[in-house]
């Protein structure tokens, strides 16, 4: 665990030694924090809350951004739902549209027949659209990823990430965005989409209905291999 722990903190703050090359710049950060309900299906099947929090930057070469989650809930049978997230990113602005990027995800999911589920990669980006109203980004590139199975050893295996993001502007109150991944090791495939929509209420505060889908080739036994999550939330944005 200090592995990824450590692996994480180089990935996404190694740059900042990079940056002091760069002119000085104030960059504009963004963040929102949600708060909602999930019905969930799959190794979980339970209604519960769920909590984001996201903050992103932006600098004359350089973009970097962060995500958790956490999803929690107990019945009077105890625990029904216990999942948690870490999901950072940064990119390096090559020549537009180009870019490079290094990337790791950590994900613990009680209920998934895995302890924790670690990922990291680096590798080549491009945004193929670039209008005012509709941005989308494809990324290809090696990595590794290491699982750790329920009462059971560790394993490790080399992988090949591909991802399709796209944000659209559906309107100047609603927002479309989908984040489609898969991630091909020798034994084990993670596809995983996550789609949703973003609509104003008022000022900062805005309405967002989340559908995740995840799909694991191999999954420990008495797992399920696809897990779906539906989440409406509240988002405030600063």
């Amino acid at each position: 665990m200090k592995k990824q722990i450590l692996l994480a903190s180089v990935l996404l703050f190694s740059s900042q030694a990079l940056m002091a090359t760069e002119p000085a710049k104030t960059p504009e950060w963004k963040a929102s924090a949600e708060l909602g309900y999930v019905s969930t299906t799959g190794n979980t099947e339970t209604d519960t809350l769920n909590a984001k929090a996201s903050a992103s930057t932006e600098r004359e070469k350089w973009r970097h951004k962060l995500e958790l989650t956490a999803l929690n809930t107990s019945d009077s049978g105890g625990t029904t739902a216990e999942k948690y997230t870490v999901m950072g990113q940064s990119d390096y602005l090559l020549k537009a549209p180009n870019y490079l990027f290094a990337n790791i995800n950590h994900e613990k999911d009680r209920f998934s027949g895995y302890e924790y589920q670690t990922s990291e990669n680096v590798g080549y980006g491009r945004r193929v659209i670039d209008d005012a109203t509709l941005k989308m980004d494809l990324e290809i590139g090696p990595g590794a990823r290491q699982s750790k199975v329920d009462n059971a050893g560790s394993e490790s295996e080399a992988t090949l990430r591909a991802a399709l993001k796209l944000d659209w502007d559906v309107s100047k109150t609603s927002k479309f965005n989908e984040v489609l991944t898969v991630e091909s090791g020798e034994d084990i495939t993670v596809t995983k989409s996550v789609s949703s929509l973003a609509s104003q209420i008022e000022g900062n505060l805005s309405m967002k209905i989340t559908y995740t889908y995840k799909e694991t080739s191999e999954v420990p036994a008495g797992s399920d291999d696809t897990d779906t999550e539906t989440a409406i939330t509240l988002v405030y944005t600063f």
